[in-house]
């Protein structure tokens, strides 16, 4: 007679408690002993629990996988289809290898983007599927920029919610459960307008009034408990307004700096949602990427905080609008305020102190406003003429 005894963890199931194994392991210890009826000994069979922070014991820890400095890391990209996803995997992919880097999405890539390097289809609200593509793809490092920005959040919270708050748990327990570096991004909206805003700190006071902000400083708060709860190795950035010239606008509060540009060059007309005085932090993408690539990077020991403020140029509609303006004189400049989003602006920071970022591992921005406003026109009116040609 043989008796196969399983004991195995379902992602929904109930937790399986350790006494329960040292019961079944005492009754079959003494069952292959004393084997009744003269019957063949019963062959035990269980399968191996592993614990992830979904079902944490006391003692429980976990660290980061480390790997030589002649290896390379695995990297896997969530939300990788947005306006940061398909830059930092191109910087990435020329620096560890094309294979090495994968970017997932939701949404059908476009061809490419599909053709460039790896890419799969991730759902964060799906846990077993993100697991699998940890586990299949050994992947090392995660970053995870899949949420709804600002304004689109509001117009949906409880999407909202989902994403950002609900994937944001997906993406800690599997990071925490496989020792791999986090990377999850904030932004300026993390704060609210009793913080201190010009300028605005690392530590201060953040009370958010957006379904966007909350979860950015859930983020940063669950994270920092995961490191020092867990051993995981959690980094983020508070974002500034990222500016870049092949991406459209998505729904963010900051989304202005970017839609000028493009209107500029395309009819020479612009109609700013915000107040011509809203001063906002603003950063350009390159920059952006490569603080994220060298905050990565950085050795643990040098980091005294898990989430960092960044910064490179603060400034108004009116003054980005005045400096293409030098480039392009014949723009008309027009205002139409959209007072959700001008009631988000005015409770974030004008200006950020990344003091610390400097300190600690070495951060400093290349694109001031005048070499922005430059770069920005010479892409997006060198696509245009490319455009017309064809």
């Amino acid at each position: 007679m043989r008796a196969l005894i399983y004991l195995e963890r379902g992602i929904h199931s109930v937790t399986v408690k350790m006494p329960v194994i040292r019961t079944l392991s005492k009754v079959a210890k003494q069952a292959l002993l004393n084997p009744g009826c003269g019957c063949q000994p019963i062959t035990v069979a269980v399968r191996t629990i592993s614990f992830s922070p979904r079902q944490v014991t006391s003692d429980a820890s976990f660290h980061s996988v480390s790997f030589s400095e002649t290896d390379h890391p695995k990297v896997l990209i969530t939300g990788g289809l947005g306006q940061l996803g398909v830059g930092l995997a191109k910087r990435l992919r020329k620096r560890f290898g094309n294979k090495n880097v994968i970017l997932s999405d939701i949404r059908k890539p476009p061809s490419h983007v599909f053709y460039s390097g790896p890419f799969i289809y991730s759902d964060i609200l799906d846990y077993k599927n993100l697991r699998e593509i940890v586990v299949n793809n050994r992947i090392t490092w995660l970053v995870h920029y899949s949420a709804l920005l600002s304004a689109v959040g509001e117009a949906n919270v409880s999407l909202a919610r989902d994403v950002n708050i609900t994937g944001l748990h997906n993406i800690l327990d599997i990071a925490a459960e496989h020792g791999l570096r986090l990377f999850v991004p904030s932004t300026i909206g993390a704060f609210g307008p009793t913080s201190p805003r010009n300028p605005t700190p690392d530590l201060c006071v953040q009370r958010p009034r957006t379904i966007y902000g909350v979860s950015k400083v859930h983020a940063e708060l669950m994270g920092e408990y995961y490191h020092h709860r867990y051993g995981l190795d959690f980094r983020c950035l508070r974002y500034p307004g990222i500016i870049s010239a092949d991406s459209q606008p998505g729904g963010g509060t900051t989304d202005y700096a970017v839609a000028i540009f493009h209107d500029a060059v395309k009819t020479g007309k612009f109609e700013c949602n915000l107040k011509p005085d809203t001063r906002l932090p603003m950063m350009y993408i390159e920059d952006c990427l490569r603080a994220t690539v060298e905050m990565m990077e950085a050795p643990a020991d040098t980091l005294s905080m898990r989430t960092y403020n960044i910064n490179a140029m603060s400034f108004t509609p009116e003054e980005l609008a005045q400096e293409v303006q030098k480039q392009l004189p014949d723009l008309e400049v027009t205002y139409d305020i959209d007072q959700v989003r001008q009631a988000i602006a005015d409770s974030w920071p004008m200006n950020f102190d990344d003091s610390n970022a400097r300190n600690d591992w070495g951060w400093k921005h290349d694109y001031d406003l005048p070499e922005l406003v430059q770069t920005m026109l010479n892409y997006i009116g060198s696509d245009s003429r490319i455009a017309q040609t064809n």
